[in-house]
């Protein structure tokens, strides 16, 4: 993951998607994490979503990889972020960036070790039909 100094490109990706919102599952987690669709559309053989994924306090997204790059913005909270390595590649708080590199070798997790929930708008540009993420095995990592 790495921290882009825009934090308002979520915004402008708002803008450049077209079509109609709609509701899709919440990627794999904890109890309460949900995901909506907020607009999508398809350009070539790559599918476009950008989505609000909302994590309560003390959940996370649980262990997953996706097939197409990840590109977020924290609405609200803090996110904090891990590698199946059990490393932390990141904090980030209300208002950072980040993105997420595709590929089973980018498998992670995202937890919420606040008190309030975090909000996040997420743009994934995967190739045309993949799902949102792909479950992976708990490397054994505390990341609670």
């Amino acid at each position: 993951m790495r921290y882009l100094s825009r934090p308002g490109a979520a915004g402008v990706v708002l803008l450049a998607l077209l079509s109609p919102a709609g509701t899709a599952r919440a990627t794999p987690g904890g109890p309460g994490v949900t995901g909506r669709t907020i607009a999508r559309t398809t350009v070539g053989d790559r599918d476009h979503v950008l989505r609000e994924i909302t994590i309560p306090p003390g959940q996370g997204t649980g262990w997953h990889y996706h097939d197409g790059a990840l590109y977020g913005h924290v609405r609200q909270g803090t996110l904090s972020h891990f590698l199946a390595t059990c490393v932390s590649d990141g904090v980030y708080p209300e208002g950072s960036s980040l993105q997420e590199p595709p590929g089973i070798g980018h498998v992670h997790i995202g937890r919420n070790r606040g008190s309030a929930d975090v909000v996040l708008e997420v743009l994934y540009v995967l190739p045309h039909g993949a799902p949102f993420s792909q479950d992976a095995p708990d490397p054994g990592c505390d990341v609670e």
